[in-house]
């Protein structure tokens, strides 16, 4: 069974707050953050090996649609697993319901007296929620389990957006190469990635009341980091040849 909700955290109708746990936020930050760095380290990689447009701009889109449908794989899978795990744990509870209903209000009462509300009040409160099994099941589920029984997150959906963030955040530093090659679109797609990785670090820091400044450059410093390895490696394995 899920750990209960700290006090205070599980109370219903607050709308103030964005749902950020349903998965399509979550893949879409990933998806385009992940598609710009790996895609401007592979592009850099293979440039620094040997700057012909036609051979990076094949690796380049390679690395676009595996790694946009691996990405999209992935979130499938790992949201299916998650929404299937939390369907069981709710079914078990709609079973505790029918079985022992009495120590299911004594749970709900003690929760409720665990943040102030006298025994009483607590109890009758309990009770009239009891009453109704799909109202008992969603408070049961929120107060007990900390989720809600009608925000799952949707495998198809974080899917269907890891795939076009990834392949959004990879297609910025390929760019170039649809145009030219040699030092000039190495130059170029190292200009793009770095502020793709600005752009993306700065919605992150936005999103999360963040240090925009910290934000973009934390991005700026891993998206670099890796492009500066593969690019290091491709132009020693291309000098070797």
């Amino acid at each position: 069974m899920f750990a209960r909700k700290p006090s205070g955290s599980g109370h219903l109708g607050e709308g103030h707050h964005r749902n950020v746990t349903r998965g399509g936020y979550r893949a879409a930050v990933f998806g385009v953050s992940d598609g710009l760095v790996s895609n401007v380290a592979l592009i850099l990689g293979v440039a620094g090996a040997s700057s012909g447009q036609e051979l990076v701009r094949i690796a380049g889109l390679a690395g676009l649609i595996a790694g946009a449908v691996s990405m999209a794989a992935g979130e499938y899978i790992s949201m299916q697993a998650q929404r299937e795990l939390l369907e069981r744990e709710l079914e078990m509870e709609r079973r505790e319901h029918v079985r022992n209903p009495e120590h299911e209000v004594e749970e709900l009462a003690e929760i409720y007296e665990s943040r102030g509300v006298d025994p009483d009040t607590a109890r009758e409160m309990a009770t009239n929620i009891m009453d109704d099994p799909e109202k008992a099941l969603e408070v049961h589920a929120r107060e007990e389990m900390g989720i809600d029984p009608n925000e799952l997150g949707n495998p198809v959906f974080a899917a269907t957006t890891s795939f076009f963030s990834f392949a959004l955040g990879a297609v910025l530093p390929l760019l170039p190469w649809f145009f030219g090659g040699g030092n000039g679109a190495i130059v170029a797609s190292i200009l793009l990635g770095a502020v793709g990785a600005v752009l993306v670090g700065s919605a992150l820091a936005l999103a999360t009341n963040r240090s925009i400044v910290r934000g973009s450059l934390r991005q700026l410093v891993i998206a670099a980091a890796a492009a500066a390895i593969t690019f290091g490696i491709g132009s020693a394995v291309g000098v070797g040849v």
